[in-house]
């Protein structure tokens, strides 16, 4: 399978990424990037660890990793309408938190939005750039309070 674009071409800003790290435990990690994403108006419907899971189920022997899964209501509700419902497919916008080393947590994200437009899930119109400008402003303000 070819891929109809070249990742290697793709700007960090093109896909929204945003990384911040934090001198702390992961557990106060995690509570802390919660809350601030919660402040700045997202909720936080869905949250999981995917490294206790691995090293469960396969012995995976990984390192803290936790994933956020954050969602705005009123973007997502005009996220859904104009992509036909496809957004869903990709939806809660997801915050991972992993542990570089201890006492020091890594925070990555990356818009749902922006990757949707960029793969053609969602339109390429000024109702699209509306939404994903004012995701990107939530985010801004939860990263900016990390």
């Amino acid at each position: 399978m070819t891929l109809p674009i070249d990742p290697s071409q793709i700007d960090p800003a093109d896909i929204g990424e945003e990384l911040a790290t934090l001198e702390m435990s992961h557990e106060d990690a995690i509570d802390h990037v919660r809350d601030v994403f919660i402040d700045a108006g997202f909720g936080v419907p869905v949250e999981f660890s995917p490294s206790e899971m691995l090293n469960e189920k396969v012995d995976a022997g990984r390192d803290p990793y936790y994933v956020l899964g954050a969602c705005n209501p009123e973007v997502a509700d005009r996220a859904l309408d104009a992509t036909d419902n496809k957004l869903g497919a990709l939806m809660a916008c997801n915050v991972v938190i992993w542990e570089e080393e201890p006492g020091k947590q890594v925070v990555y994200h990356v818009s749902i939005m922006r990757i949707a437009r960029l793969v053609g899930m969602a339109p390429d119109n000024e109702e699209m750039a509306d939404i994903v400008a004012d995701t990107g402003e939530l985010v801004d303000k939860a990263f900016e309070n990390l």
